[in-house]
C-alpha cells in the first residue's frame, strides 16, 4: 500500500524553535517583521519589474522569478511557525506535512537554478557584451525559466513520493519548526535507503553541480574584470559579485553544510539555525542585496511615483 494507509499516524508535532516562553512574544514579533519585510520587499520588486517597460531585460525576468520564489519560500514555513507560536498547538495533518514538505523543496530548488540563470547572464553580459542581445534571447530566457521550473517539480514530487510510502509510528514529534524532509526520515520505522540515496545522488545535481557553475561563471567574470583597465570599473564589478556571492554562499553553504556534511554531534540547535538562515534570512536580504540597492530599481520606482503624482493631478 501507499501514501497514508501505510502510516499508523495521523498527524506530526512540530517542535518548533528552543525558545524560553518568557521569550515568546519577541521573537514572534521579530519573526514577524522578517517575514513582512520579505513579503513587501519581493513584492515591491516584482511590482516595479511588471510596471516599467525598462526593466524588461533578461536579467530582470530572472530577477522577478527570483523574488516570487523567495516570497513563496518564506511563505511555506513561517506563517505556520507564527500560528504555532501563537496558539501553541505544534500539530499539523499527515497530509498537511507532506504537502509543506513538497512546497518547500520546490520553491528551494527553483531558487537554486534561478540563481544559476543570473550568474549566466551576468557572465554574457560582462565578457560577451556586443554578443548579449543575440546569446540572451527572449525565447532563450523563457526556456531557461520554464526549465527551471519543470526540473523542480519533478524533483520535489520524486521525494514526496518516496516519503509517502514510508512508514511511521508511534514517534511523530519533529525536533523542527517545518516538515524538514530529514527530520521527517529519521521518524520514520521502514527502510529509509532508497530515500537517502535518492537525496545522495539528486542533491548533487540540484544544489552542488548549480553551486559549482555560479562560482565558474564569477570566476570568469572576476577574470574579465581584470582585464579592464578602469579602476571605477574594477571595484563597481567587484562590488556587485560580492554582494551576489555573499547570498549565494549564504543559501548554498548552509544547505550543503546542513544535509552533505553532517557531523555525528550535530544538535537540533545547530540545524534549526541553519535552516532558519537560508529559509527567512536570505529571502528577506535578496530584495536589499539584488534590487534595492540597484539604480534601475530606484529610477523604476522614482518613474511610477511620478506618474502617479501626475495622474493624480490630473
Amino acid at each position: 500500500m501507499m501514501g497514508r494507509n501505510q502510516t499508523s499516524i495521523s498527524e506530526f508535532l512540530l517542535l518548533g524553535l528552543p525558545i524560553q516562553p518568557e521569550q515568546q512574544n519577541l521573537f514572534y514579533a521579530l519573526f514577524l517583521a522578517m517575514y513582512l519585510t520579505t513579503l513587501l520587499g519581493n513584492l515591491l520588486i516584482i511590482v516595479l519589474i511588471r510596471l516599467d517597460s525598462q526593466l524588461h531585460t533578461p536579467m530582470y525576468l530572472f530577477l522577478s522569478n527570483l523574488s516570487f520564489s523567495d516570497l513563496c519560500f518564506s511563505s511555506v514555513t513561517i506563517p505556520k511557525l507564527l500560528q504555532n507560536m501563537q496558539n501553541q498547538d505544534p500539530s499539523i495533518p499527515y497530509v498537511d506535512c507532506l504537502t509543506q514538505m513538497y512546497f518547500f523543496l520546490f520553491f528551494g530548488d527553483l531558487e537554486s537554478f534561478l540563481l544559476v540563470a543570473m550568474a549566466y547572464d551576468r557572465y554574457v553580459a560582462i565578457c560577451f557584451p556586443l554578443h548579449y542581445t543575440a546569446i540572451m534571447s527572449p525565447m532563450r530566457c523563457l526556456s531557461l525559466v520554464a526549465l527551471s521550473w519543470v526540473l523542480t517539480t519533478f524533483h520535489a514530487m520524486l521525494h514526496t513520493l518516496l516519503m509517502a510510502r514510508l512508514c511511521f509510528c508511534a514517534d511523530n514529534v519533529v525536533p523542527h519548526f517545518f516538515c524538514d524532509m530529514s527530520a521527517l526520515l529519521k521518524l520514520a520505522c521502514s527502510d529509509t535507503r532508497v530515500n537517502e540515496l535518492v537525496i545522495f545522488i539528486t542533491g548533487g545535481l540540484i544544489l552542488v553541480i548549480p553551486f559549482l557553475l555560479i562560482l565558474g561563471s564569477y570566476a570568469r567574470i572576476v577574470s574579465s574584470i581584470l582585464k579592464v583597465p578602469s579602476s571605477k570599473g574594477i571595484c563597481k564589478a567587484f562590488s556587485t559579485c560580492g554582494s551576489h556571492l555573499s547570498v549565494v554562499s549564504l543559501f548554498y553553504g548552509t544547505i550543503i553544510g546542513l544535509y552533505f556534511c553532517p557531523s555525528a554531534n550535530s544538535s537540533t540547535l545547530k540545524e534549526t539555525v541553519m535552516a532558519m538562515m537560508y529559509t527567512v534570512v536570505t529571502p528577506m536580504l535578496n530584495p536589499f542585496i539584488y534590487s534595492l540597492r540597484n539604480r534601475d530599481m530606484k529610477g523604476a520606482l522614482g518613474r511610477i511615483i511620478h506618474q502617479k503624482k501626475t495622474f493624480l493631478s490630473l
